[in-house]
Order: structure tokens, then C-alpha cells, then sequence
């Protein structure tokens, strides 16, 4: 049996194996949700809410590099018209900065729950997803249109989005925010792929 006072000393962003015929208590239950803590049941069953990324957005954490500020600024004045709260953690000025910091800020802060998403801006995006799925618990994908941001939340249950500020148009980094973050990840099939994927992190060097 998992009790709250279980849940709450668990890894945040972790998985536990529940066994057969064992039983999660109702506030251990919101506790594992709060934390990111993924249940995998014995026989394969995982428990879905704690595993997919969050379906309702209201907090995003957004970085990017010295390329990125124009955009950055773009994406942060729409998100916040549209009533979602952003955590804007730099950079704003045309000093160079290393996408690896950038990109480990927003990462930071989604694996740790304190934003529901993230995005994580550089001249072409590919640095910041690198960069960024180096942390516990964080699914960068670089998307270059609408397809691939749905695509990546649908069957990948990303949670950070990154972008490359050369290669796409403000209007259309957009058009593909708004997609990742209002496609949700709710088919079994997809999530537990998730939990292979987090199996993965964990399996020794050999």
C-alpha cells in the first residue's frame, strides 16, 4: 500500500511499482499527481495522470538564447493575453548567452512542477532540445510546425517545446505554441510508451 506519507518522500518525477493487489489511498492519489510520480502497476498497467504531461496548462516557463529575444517576447505577450501565467526567465538582451543554461532553466522548472510546460529558444532549436532532455523527467521536442507540436504532446508527451528563432516566423511559432499546448496526451498505448522511455534513464551503462 502507497500512504501520503509514502508518496511524499518519493523522488518528484519518479516511478514506483505498485504489486499485485496493492492499493494507492486517496490522498496518496493526489499527492503522486501533485509530484509527477508515475505508478506502474504489475502486469504493465501505469497510471496515466501522473505520467502524462499536464493536459491543462496554466503556468509556462520560457527561455531562450541571445537569438531568441524578439520571439521570446512575441510568444510571452500572447501566452499572457490568453491568461496564462509565464515565467520569463531571460535572456533579454543581445549578449551572447549558451543555449545549455537557457534551456536547463526551463527544463529546471518543469521536471521540478513549478510550470506546466516550457519552451526553450536558440538560433534552430536543436541545442535547447539536446540541453534540455538531459534533466530527470523532461521531453523536449523542436518543432518546426503545427504537425509536429501536435505529434509531439499527442504521442510523445513532450513537455518542453523548443523552437529555433531563425527558422520560423513569429506568426507561425504561434500557431505552433498554441497547438502544443492545447493537445493533451490521453491514449494508454502512447503513455505507456512514456514509461519504457523513463525506464530507459535508468537502465546501467553497459
Amino acid at each position: 500500500m502507497i500512504t501520503e506519507a509514502d508518496a511524499r518522500v518519493l523522488e518528484y518525477g519518479s516511478t514506483v511499482v505498485l504489486v499485485a493487489g496493492g492499493h494507492v489511498t486517496p490522498l496518496a492519489q493526489d499527492t503522486l499527481k501533485a509530484r509527477r510520480i508515475a505508478v506502474v502497476r504489475e502486469g504493465g498497467d501505469v497510471d496515466m495522470a501522473t505520467l502524462a504531461p499536464a493536459a491543462d496548462i496554466r503556468r509556462v516557463a520560457i527561455a531562450g538564447d541571445h537569438t531568441s529575444v524578439k520571439l521570446k517576447d512575441a510568444i510571452i505577450t500572447h501566452l499572457r493575453g490568453r491568461g496564462i501565467a509565464v515565467h520569463d526567465l531571460g535572456t533579454n538582451t543581445s549578449e551572447p548567452v549558451d543555449y545549455p543554461d537557457t534551456a536547463a532553466a526551463v527544463a529546471l522548472q518543469v521536471g521540478r512542477g513549478e510550470a506546466d510546460a516550457g519552451i526553450a529558444i536558440d538560433g534552430a532549436g536543436l541545442g535547447s532540445t539536446i540541453a534540455a532532455n538531459k534533466l530527470h523527467g523532461v521531453r523536449a521536442a523542436m518543432c518546426t510546425d503545427r504537425t509536429l507540436a501536435r505529434y509531439a504532446r499527442e504521442h510523445n508527451g513532450a513537455n518542453v517545446l523548443a523552437l529555433g528563432a531563425t527558422l520560423i516566423t513569429i506568426p507561425d511559432a504561434l500557431d505552433i505554441v498554441d497547438t502544443f499546448l492545447a493537445t493533451p496526451m490521453l491514449e494508454a498505448r502512447y503513455i505507456r510508451r512514456l514509461a519504457k522511455v523513463r525506464e530507459l534513464e535508468r537502465r546501467p551503462q553497459s
